[in-house]
């Protein structure tokens, strides 16, 4: 039968189930907003995804050849030679290029982590034998021990990598000022990730 280790409780109670090696290792709580900014870098490379990128080299050009006619007829209008025509209308096309594409990218930085539910709802974690299950409201995602990557206990966290699936993110609060029960939790992920 599995017994509860102690451990303080965070706004839903966090808890930490555990029993034989052969029952299952549970832990509950909920994701604070440092926490899902931190998953977030952990399974991005940047703050800004490639769609974004794509299509800020995609419009800068046109933004860029767009200025330059209108530089270029406003220059002509005033009766400058075709030289400073072309020489004014190529330095503010590259400007504006260059400006686009800098505010475009900046427009795209995440200022919202989460979609939705990460921080509103309890997530439960439990480590069976065979698999990983993990259960936030009405989703359960099962996960084979060889679908995961790689474990990686850091500071105030332990991440979970996973094959073909979001990443996860066990937050040390989660364990209350129960080391022990850390230790077990992260033992227990380490071992069965590794066969």
């Amino acid at each position: 039968q599995d017994r509860m280790l102690p451990g303080r409780g965070n706004r839903e109670n966090p808890r930490l189930e555990a029993g034989t090696m052969s029952d299952p290792l549970r832990i509950s709580g909920l994701l604070r907003e440092k926490d899902v900014k931190r998953l977030t870098r952990l399974t991005r490379g940047g703050s800004v995804g490639p769609t974004a990128v794509y299509y800020a080299g995609v419009t800068a050009p046109i933004i860029s050849a767009s200025m330059a006619v209108m530089v270029r007829e406003a220059m002509r209008l005033i009766g400058l030679s075709d030289y400073w025509q072309w020489f004014i209308s190529a330095m503010v096309a590259a400007f504006a290029g260059i400006a686009w594409y800098l505010i475009f990218i900046r427009w795209s930085y995440r200022h919202k982590f989460g979609r939705g539910t990460e921080m509103t709802l309890s997530t439960d974690i439990t480590l069976g034998d065979d698999q990983v299950i993990v259960r936030r409201g009405g989703i359960e995602t099962r996960m084979d021990w060889s679908s995961i990557a790689s474990v990686k206990a850091g500071r105030g966290h332990v991440a979970v990598l996973v094959n073909g699936a979001d990443a996860l993110i066990i937050p040390d609060s989660w364990f209350g000022k129960d080391k022990s029960a850390r230790a077990a939790f992260v033992s227990r992920l380490q071992e069965k990730a590794a066969h």
